[in-house]
């Protein structure tokens, strides 16, 4: 774990059982609670000390310039970056008149348990303040699953051995200080007092506040209320201001007694409703979740994630380690999707600000297939997003000169907002990467209206790109040039495998899907002719080989490259990219990530068995696994080539990515993808489940014991039961 002395190996629950002060960052984003639309990082419930103040809303941005040293055409200009929105965490506790802060007096005791199973945290201290009053702090905290728009905090505060005067300070605080932000200043400047106040109320023991940002013009508003249990006289106050509304409760404890806080907070945002509109919302839904209860919300918490665990858990015997580690990967992964409803689901979820909240090709193409199969509801709610920003990926394909759409590498609501332009401008993979979750989507499900009315436009704009973007040569194979694709440090190439193999399939899942609904391509104005080339490009497709050496090239000419001096480079001057220049490494056979090696996987049939192991020998050796995406690729592909000790390892990078805090940034958020990747690596590698024509096959390549294990090996995925519209197969 982060520090093995204060985590402990638990199959349901994620426990640490010492504070370090000095870990609160990487803490705050494993111990995060989210539903998909409100994010709540585990800030300690005083809100200090803390790594980074985090409270999130899905889509809520700030907007920020992008200038370059030299303007190019085609380079965005905007970009837009997550923003820390109206904190509704906070309870500030003084004891007898002192803080209760554990940077001072003595912390005899502290435990926070995230159980898996219940969808909340909880949390127990004992501490002793500098003049020796002691008290026992025991909070509980949830994001609600099954009512999008509420979080709840339950805290108590117990006198431990002598009559106490305590004061908690339930508050909403906007506009939080945050740490100064290394690196881009016009980010910091983005995210410095995002939020201008619109209205502020206090009327008992609720609380309001509303906002709105800057320059993106979003309104939010928070909402809070309250239940007070404590012996008499207990009494409370409240107040407003322009950025903190404040319930303060005093009360008088004798040894064992208790003052207990029941906290419900509503969120709302929008681009368009008025403020009366916005606030009627957080009202309403506070009104809801107050006829339900604490004790509703933890009940209905825990039955809904019965239903989940039910049909998605996996287990693995023989590891104590990597069966935690996938449960806590699915738990985060749904986390992030749950109830995001026609919203991206952000690179690190809503777990930290890290790569700006924006959202990746890695949701399709790891988070993606992981929900398919286990939660299918938020999947269909994901690809509808991405349908909702096609007017934006239509004018960017227009604005490069091409036709049909290209999604963004990188955004929050729609338009590309990377100034790194290599994969701004020219990793068109993230096309077919959504049309592959479109496919696989509707052959798990049978979801036939989907497809008609989602599916359909998505492959449809997605293969006009590819039919623009390409060309015949004179030999009549067609050509995808100069893009980038999964590896970043082979940019501007052509025929990249990956991108070829992958458009293939996206022009003829577009040409057939067409022959199902040929009205709906009517309406997009697709005749026999488009769906006629569409099928002709794929099936023309250039996929370079190297004859000589038996391998497949990651994209034209790359085996002829120089390769890197891996013999020359130190170990701390990994990651490559902060560390050389990447025009170096765009001539140099070295891959940030798996990239050919991605294609086997997600195009096996393209490739003999023999291609595989070949091609898989020669990559290796090249991957230095820059990205956090990479292990859970070449794991699946070491099991299936025979590898099972190097696919166990991989395994253990891509499970342990944030609970060891391997790329050192899990203060900035979990890695979502690579947590699904642990669910890929177990059920598509070890368990061996992939396509097949017509359904599902199984080749299981489970190693008889885990390495260093005495027992037996074995692994079973409840979610492992796929559906297509032609069978339905249970697959252990």
């Amino acid at each position: 774990m982060i520090t093995d002395s204060s985590y402990v190996v638990d199959p349901w629950v994620l426990r640490e059982i010492d504070l370090r002060l000095d870990l609160l960052p990487q803490s705050e984003s494993v111990f995060a609670l989210s539903n998909g639309h409100i994010g709540w990082r585990a800030n300690l419930d005083e809100g200090e000390p803390h790594g980074l103040p985090g409270t999130y809303l899905n889509g809520v941005y700030e907007r920020r310039p992008l200038p370059y040293a030299e303007a190019g055409f085609g380079y965005p200009e905007a970009g837009q970056t997550m923003i820390n929105v109206t904190n509704g965490k906070i309870i500030r506790l003084l004891v007898d008149d002192e803080p209760f802060d554990l940077r001072y007096g003595r912390l005899r005791s502290h435990e926070r348990v995230l159980d898996l199973r219940a969808g909340v945290l909880h949390r127990t201290c004992e501490w002793t303040s500098p003049s020796g009053t002691s008290v026992r702090v025991r909070s509980t905290r949830l994001v609600s699953l099954t009512q999008r728009t509420i979080a709840a905090v339950a805290y108590e505060v117990e006198a431990v051995d002598a009559q106490i005067r305590v004061v908690v300070q339930s508050e909403l605080v906007a506009n939080e200080q945050l740490p100064e932000r290394a690196g881009d200043p016009r980010v910091a400047e983005a995210l410095e007092s995002p939020l201008n106040p619109e209205e502020n109320a206090a009327n008992d023991k609720r609380l309001r506040l509303i906002h709105c940002t800057k320059d993106s013009d979003l309104r939010v508003a928070v909402a809070a209320d309250h239940l007070i249990t404590g012996p008499p006289p207990t009494r409370h106050a409240s107040e407003s201001g322009d950025d903190v509304a404040r319930l303060t409760v005093t009360s008088v404890l004798e040894p064992g007694q208790v003052l207990r806080l029941e906290k419900l907070v509503a969120y709302g945002w929008s681009g368009a409703r008025s403020l009366p509109a916005v606030r009627d919302q957080v009202e309403a839904a506070l009104a809801g979740a107050a006829s339900t209860g604490w004790r509703g919300l933890v009940d209905q918490q825990r039955a809904w994630l019965e239903d989940f665990w039910s049909r998605a858990d996996v287990e693995v015997e023989g590891d104590a380690e990597i069966q935690q580690a996938v449960r806590f990967a699915l738990f985060h992964v749904l986390q992030a999707g749950a109830r995001a409803e026609e919203r991206a689901i952000p690179a690190k979820g809503l777990t930290g600000s890290g790569y700006d909240g924006h959202t990746f090709w890695d949701t399709d193409t790891f988070v993606l297939p992981l929900l398919t199969y286990t939660f299918p509801e938020s999947v269909a709610e994901a690809l509808r997003w991405r349908q909702s920003i096609l007017p934006a990926a239509r004018e960017r394909a227009q604005q490069l000169g091409h036709d049909g759409a290209t999604f963004p590498w990188r955004t929050i609501e729609g338009s590309e907002c990377s100034g790194y332009w290599p994969s701004g401008t020219a990793a068109f993979h993230v096309n077919a990467d959504v049309a592959d979750a479109v496919v696989r989507y509707v052959a798990a499900t049978g979801d036939e209206e989907f497809e008609r009315e989602t599916g359909v436009e998505l492959l449809v704009e997605t293969a006009r790109l590819w039919r623009s973007l390409g060309h015949h040569d004179h030999h009549g194979r067609f050509h995808i040039d100069g893009v980038t694709g999964p590896d970043e440090y082979s940019a501007i190439a052509d025929d990249n495998v990956y991108t070829n193999l992958m458009a293939q399939s996206n022009l003829r899942a577009a040409a057939d899907i067409i022959e199902r609904h040929p009205d709906k391509g009517s309406e997009l104005g697709v005749d026999d002719e488009e769906a006629a080339a569409w099928r002709d490009a794929a099936e023309s497709m250039s996929v370079p080989y190297n004859k000589t050496l038996g391998v497949h090239e990651q994209s034209a000419d790359f085996t002829g490259h120089q390769e890197w001096d891996f013999q020359g480079t130190r170990a701390d001057q990994y990651p490559l990219m902060l560390n050389f220049p990447y025009f170096d490494m765009y001539r140099k056979q070295v891959v940030k990530q798996a990239d050919l090696v991605l294609a086997m996987y997600l195009r096996g049939e393209c490739f003999t068995e023999e291609e595989k192991a070949r091609n898989f020998d020669y990559y290796e050796r090249l991957t230095v696994r820059d990205s956090s995406l990479s292990a859970c690729t070449q794991a699946v592909m070491a099991a299936e080539v025979g590898h099972l000790r190097l696919a166990y390892d991989y395994l253990g990078e891509a499970a342990l990515m944030d609970l060891k805090d391997l790329e050192h940034n899990t203060r900035d958020g979990l890695h979502i993808a690579s947590l699904a990747g642990t669910w890929i690596a177990l059920v598509a590698g070890f368990g061996g489940c992939g396509t097949a024509t017509g359904g599902w096959s199984s080749r299981p390549s489970c190693p008889r014991s885990w390495p260093g294990s005495p027992s037996p090996c074995r692994c079973w995925a409840a979610g492992c039961v796929w559906r297509s519209p032609a069978a339905v197969s249970p697959t252990p």
